[in-house]
């Protein structure tokens, strides 16, 4: 159990939970690396144009006759627009060879019948055909990465949800008899904040109250640099020090870190406890310190617990903030449904990786039969679902991340599969009726949750 513990702290640690909303002294991209910009145009044009450069110039110094190496066995100067292309695809190793060709014409002014047709006509063939295999592999290169960082975030929320549904369960009767509310109170009312100044207030008190703190405070983190004024407190905490080496490690390993870590390396600390909030690109946008807690409270168990309760608080706030404008459009969508839409479109958008929506719809015989929720504890681990009550039919969404047209029809065949089982029939005759209906042809979230509620009210 103490090694399992462990095990459950390191990676909750590493993972501190993404936050999304951003009120006064919070900052940060909700969509984190699903978001990335490309290479910086000024950076490419920069080495487009200084690459074959140095090439010339050093051609000028060695072999003034034939800078360019036109006449050489090998073709030297090419290497600079290929090098390029590699780096930054067909169309920055173009600029460079366009620099290649403009000092061949500079070097021989009065001269242009010697122009080496071949040696152009060659040299770009192989720029182009370099760069195609350069942009193939970073726009692979790219999907790998984002699914991956896609992934790691579902991973690290499982990880949360897990241990914090372990610590309620199995730690039930300690926490009912030495602290004032249990962890289904504490995460209640953490799911309802939504991350303004005043709101921090009271995700401070519960803390004090949940985790035994008896003074904190809460500091906003910009650029890296933690602001000295706080934005929330409890009892009275200490002046802030910017030099503390504890805080330092915090910022520096975006990890957890208590005293006893200071004690270890001999360096003295003001604080007890210092906790990053992290935001979902693994961004410190605000810093818990603690410099008072009981003697008892200062242990492991407690100390995974606060860690979790931020890493809970900052997930919410991720949700509320990408599904505040779908829930707007369309009440009656759950924001985790319209949250992992909005990640899923922006990953699209960015990668073409695809996703997939399978809708069931249920006539008012299947419904009847309370086929919706039998259907629901099929769908997958990672998958959301929203289940929609029309007039006459009931639909079920089922989002499935990363899923493609195989990954709707493989779906389907195991409920086919699963109805033929338990009702000797099949779908169309049980009242059910599958629409795949994949991301990248909705034209982004909100039309798909039209499109969905059209199914409904049909």
């Amino acid at each position: 159990m103490q090694a399992d513990d462990q095990a459950t702290t390191a990676r909750s640690d590493d993972a501190a939970a993404p936050a999304a909303q951003r009120k006064p002294g919070f900052s940060g991209a909700p969509l984190g690396k699903l978001g990335a910009a490309g290479d910086r145009p000024w950076l490419v044009t920069l080495e487009s144009l200084l690459v074959p450069g140095i090439a010339v110039a050093v051609g000028v110094a060695f072999n003034p006759e034939d800078p360019l190496g036109v006449h050489a066995e090998f073709h030297w100067a090419w290497l600079a627009p290929v090098i390029v292309a590699l780096r930054y695809g067909p169309l920055a190793g173009l600029g460079a060879g366009v620099v290649l060709l403009l000092a061949w014409v500079a070097l021989h002014v009065g001269h242009m019948d010697q122009f080496p047709q071949i040696f152009f006509l060659g040299g770009l063939i192989t720029v182009m055909l370099v760069g195609e295999f350069s942009s193939l592999w970073r726009a692979r290169t790219r999907r790998a990465e984002a699914v991956q960082y896609y992934l790691d975030q579902r991973l690290e929320h499982l990880i949360r949800q897990y241990y914090l549904l372990r610590l309620s369960h199995d730690r039930l009767e300690q926490e009912l008899i030495g602290r004032p509310m249990s962890m289904r109170d504490a995460l209640k009312t953490l799911r309802g904040l939504s991350g303004s100044d005043d709101e921090a207030q009271i995700l401070l008190r519960l803390l004090a109250q949940y985790c035994q703190i008896s003074s904190a405070a809460l500091h906003p983190v910009h650029d890296h640099k933690l602001e000295k004024t706080a934005i929330a407190t409890i009892g009275s905490p200490v002046a802030v020090d910017p030099k503390d080496p504890l805080l330092t490690q915090a910022l520096e390993t975006r990890t957890l870190c208590h005293v006893v870590q200071a004690t270890v390396r001999q360096e003295a600390t003001r604080y007890l406890v210092a906790a990053p909030l992290l935001d979902i690109g693994g961004d410190v946008y605000a810093m818990l310190l603690i410099d008072e807690l009981p003697f008892f409270a200062l242990q492991n168990e407690n100390l995974q617990t606060i860690n979790l309760l931020l890493g809970y608080y900052t997930d919410g706030l991720s949700t509320q903030a990408l599904s505040a404008p779908l829930v707007e459009q369309v009440p009656d969508c759950p924001p985790e449904f319209a949250f992992e839409l909005q990640r899923l479109w922006r990953m699209y958008e960015s990668t073409q990786v695809p996703s997939i929506v399978v809708a069931l719809e249920f006539n008012q015989d299947a419904v009847d039969r309370d086929l919706p929720q039998q259907f629901l504890r099929l769908k997958r681990m990672m998958d959301e679902s929203w289940a929609i009550a029309g007039p006459k039919r009931h639909v079920l969404a089922i989002l499935m991340p990363l899923g493609e047209a195989s990954t709707a029809e493989g779906f389907i065949a195991r409920l086919e599969e699963w109805i033929r089982r338990k009702q000797n029939t099949g779908l169309a005759q049980a009242g059910i009726f599958p629409h795949p209906l994949p991301l990248a042809d909705s034209g982004g979230p909100l039309p798909m949750l039209q499109k969905l509620l059209q199914l409904a009210h049909a």
